[in-house]
């Protein structure tokens, strides 16, 4: 009898088979490193595959369109041919996985709202806490996953690329003065993630920051992480679209629900609901997208925040997207375009997320992320419950 798999355990036994750990397996997907063991055993179970080898060997067989004349010895040791396993002459193929490995930052941007602060440093490294807005952004791309961080710059943003560059100096002072705890984190920065940066020019808009990375993502699926959209939860916010990714092969992007006075601030979305049953009803299909409309106009109460997963058809609508007002290059307009010909989804995300490009936004952020700090959270509550408010 044949053994009908389903598209997660398609998506597990690929992994398996490229020899990902269940915790590779687990950031890939977004789920826990539990969840992706548990997978991968019931799997190799159900098609009696004794070992990750042979599940190599089986995913490779069935991708090529071979069959096997051998046979592979199933759990308790019986043999079971791969045409006993399937059942029928013509393999199932298993369904190719493009991964989402890089990942576009686009910071070239003034910064004009946080002046004066900004006038001679970037708006992405003003501190939440004791960290910038930027590395928030990083860490839950790599978290996530994602290997090569790609950070759009402008000549004002040096100190992006200090920041996550080596420091000799400082790391050989804080080693003489035996403070380990902050020589450990101050290398923890540099060894994030490999970044590449690429600059701007001219601030020509999102759409345009974004086809400036091009040629460094090439022909493959991609994210982009707005850093002034700071994100938190118990899952990467940006791991929760690679995995509906994954599951649709279509461009992804993060929505929440606004109220009604906040559309004219975001693009807005009208979508149906996806079948499927997937992502438990967070997972929706785009069917119009309306750029900041006043709220009798809004097509829903979904809004667009600063994280996608795109597909590199993006590029094409990205180059043939008129400039708007101001010469710019819109996102959203190439999305809209991109949508004539792709499937483009909504997702729901699990988190909170702060606009920390914003002054209220920012203020909002460095408290509660203040309070969620251990060694701070005693302290600082009580100095916020003594303010005469």
């Amino acid at each position: 009898m044949p053994v009908p798999l389903t598209d997660r355990e398609r998506d597990v036994l690929s992994l398996v088979a490229h020899g990902l750990s269940n915790q590779a397996i687990a950031d890939r997907l977004a789920i826990t490193e539990r969840t992706a063991r548990t997978h991968a055993s019931n799997i190799l179970g159900k098609l009696g595959l004794a070992s990750r080898t042979q599940a190599a060997l089986y995913a490779v067989e069935q991708g090529s369109g071979r069959h096997r004349t051998g046979s592979l010895r199933g759990r308790g040791g019986a043999e079971r041919g791969l045409g006993g396993i399937l059942g029928a002459p013509t393999p199932i193929p298993i369904r190719g996985l493009m991964r989402v490995r890089k990942a576009v930052f686009p910071a070239a941007g003034w910064g004009t709202r946080f002046l004066p602060a900004t006038k001679a440093q970037p708006k992405e490294m003003l501190p939440l806490v004791d960290k910038p807005v930027i590395q928030y952004a990083v860490e839950e791309a790599v978290a996530a996953g994602i290997e090569q961080v790609i950070i759009v710059t402008s000549s004002q943003k040096r100190a992006i690329e200090d920041h996550f560059d080596l420091s000799y100096e400082l790391e050989h002072l804080l080693e003489e003065k035996g403070e380990i705890e902050k020589l450990r984190q101050v290398r923890a920065i540099s060894d994030l993630a490999q970044i590449a940066y690429v600059r701007q020019k001219e601030q020509l808009g999102l759409g345009h920051a974004v086809l400036m990375a091009k040629d460094l993502i090439g022909h493959e699926p991609f994210a982009v992480m707005l850093p002034d959209d700071v994100v938190i939860g118990d899952r990467p916010c940006i791991g929760q679209l690679i995995h509906a990714y994954q599951q649709t092969h279509g461009s992804v992007v993060a929505v929440m629900e606004v109220p009604p006075d906040q559309t004219r601030r975001y693009g807005m979305i009208a979508s149906d609901a996806v079948d499927e049953g997937m992502n438990h009803g967070r997972l929706r299909r785009v069917s119009a997208l309306v750029e900041k409309p006043d709220p009798a106009d809004a097509p829903s109460n979904l809004a667009i925040i600063g994280r996608y997963v795109l597909t590199p058809k993006i590029f094409d609508k990205l180059e043939q997207t008129p400039r708007g007002s101001g010469g710019e290059i819109q996102l959203t307009d190439a999305i809209e375009s991109l949508m004539q010909e792709q499937a483009v989804y909504g997702y729901v995300f699990e988190g909170v997320r702060y606009d920390a490009g914003t002054t209220m936004g920012w203020l909002q952020a460095s408290v509660e992320l203040a309070l969620q700090r251990p060694e701070l959270a005693r302290e600082f509550r009580s100095y916020l419950a003594g303010l005469e408010l």
